[in-house]
């Protein structure tokens, strides 16, 4: 293998930035919060819902549903191989467990319960007071609340993928000791392979495997045990990222192939699309649907792989300030929707009026609350920043020096 096919085009073996996932980064964690603000509107379950239904938003809420956090586990992979250049195992496996099960621990305890508290005010009436619900119900340690929303608690809500990612993080490191050869094995069969045209072949193939054999017997709860599909996606993303990361032949063609993506990614939404009309159309229908939703899958990960690849390789103050401050956003989003949508229930507003208020009033607890933490020194490991002096200014670090996801 040359040196082509191990070293990136933008890396070297002592270069860890990787701005344009920098922005990829940014963009999904982004899109997660506006995706949030979009379940309060369409049928789909969802912790509280709004009066209002906008059906018009379905179809677009569709188009990030099959790849958004995805394309977040792989990041993280690569960001774990970068973080390996400059630590042994052990010492990654002690950072990440610092900065993923603190936030963790600490969503739990104090950034979700509103989010449960005002969930079952809405759904069944609950008249006692918050203080009520924490001391006496959150920690039920099971079911409470059913028939109603019949929540087990307590519960991590939106921070599940906090809890993915460890124990992703945690079975490679596990395999790195037991192991070492293993990965570097894996990736250097499987970097060949796509890195040409079967890059937009066999990842299609394999995440419809998954949907037809996994989905309908273990749907997607995010409640680690028994939510074997989205295991099964989640890891092999994460896998993906960290074996392929330095894998320069693999990321020029994502490249390259980005426009045939864009069309064949195209085909396959209007396909999964009009199939989730269709109740009965056997086994063949069966097998297409699954097809056309796990290349769809991969093929809007390779295109947005590949266009940030080409166009998102500046370096403005805005990457570097919002590369630290997208976790803490990410922590603090869902419980800011939830309560502000909660707040506006009665309020008699237009959706549109009503969705304005809720985004910006998110856009702006997140902001708030960045600025705070990052200014308070005890405050920052528990939105999953390092700790560093008060006051400090985030300076937008590589994906090795750290960073919670």
């Amino acid at each position: 293998m040359s040196e082509r096919d191990i070293i990136p085009r933008q890396a070297n073996p002592t270069s860890d930035r990787r701005i344009d996932l920098d922005w990829v980064r940014i963009g999904a964690f982004g899109m997660l919060i506006l995706y949030h603000v979009g379940m309060l509107y369409v049928p789909w379950s969802f912790h509280i819902k709004s009066v209002h239904r906008v059906p018009a938003l379905e179809p677009l809420m569709l188009v990030l549903n099959p790849w958004r956090l995805s394309l977040l586990f792989l990041v993280s992979g690569v960001a774990t191989r970068f973080m390996l250049r400059k630590s042994a195992v052990g010492a990654l496996l002690r950072a990440r467990t610092t900065r993923l099960l603190v936030p963790l621990v600490f969503g739990m305890l104090v950034i979700v319960p509103p989010q449960s508290y005002d969930q079952v005010v809405e759904a069944i009436g609950y008249s006692g007071s918050f203080l009520d619900f924490y001391i006496n119900d959150y920690f039920a340690f099971g079911a409470k609340f059913c028939p109603g929303p019949c929540i087990l608690l307590p519960t991590w809500n939106h921070v599940w993928f906090v809890a993915y990612l460890w124990i992703y993080t945690m079975a490679l490191g596990v395999e790195l000791l037991a192991l070492p050869p293993v990965t570097d094995w894996i990736g250097q069969r499987l970097a060949p392979v796509l890195s040409g045209p079967l890059l937009l072949v066999v990842p299609s193939l394999v995440f419809a495997g998954f949907r037809f054999w996994l989905f309908p017997v273990f749907p997607p709860t995010h409640a680690l045990f028994g939510d074997w599909y989205d295991h099964a996606l989640f890891a092999s993303m994460f896998l993906i990222g960290f074996v392929l990361a330095d894998a320069g032949a693999f990321w020029d063609a994502i490249e390259r192939q980005r426009w045939i993506a864009v069309g064949l990614a195209a085909l396959f939404f209007v396909s999964f699309l009009a199939l989730r009309s269709v109740r009965d159309g056997g086994l063949p229908l069966r097998l297409y649907g699954s097809l056309a939703y796990g290349s769809y899958q991969w093929m809007c990960t390779v295109v947005v792989l590949g266009f940030a690849r080409r166009c998102l390789n500046q370096d403005p103050g805005l990457r570097r300030y919002l590369t630290d401050a997208i976790f803490p956003y990410y922590i603090v989003h869902q419980t800011a929707i939830i309560m502000i949508a909660h707040a506006l229930q009665g309020s008699d507003l237009p959706a549109w009026e009503e969705a304005g208020i809720v985004i910006s009033g998110t856009a702006l607890a997140c902001g708030l609350t960045y600025e705070i933490v990052r200014r308070v020194s005890f405050l920052r490991p528990l939105f999953g920043l390092r700790s560093s002096e008060p006051g400090s200014v985030a300076r937008g670090v590589p994906l090795s020096r750290g960073h919670a996801i």
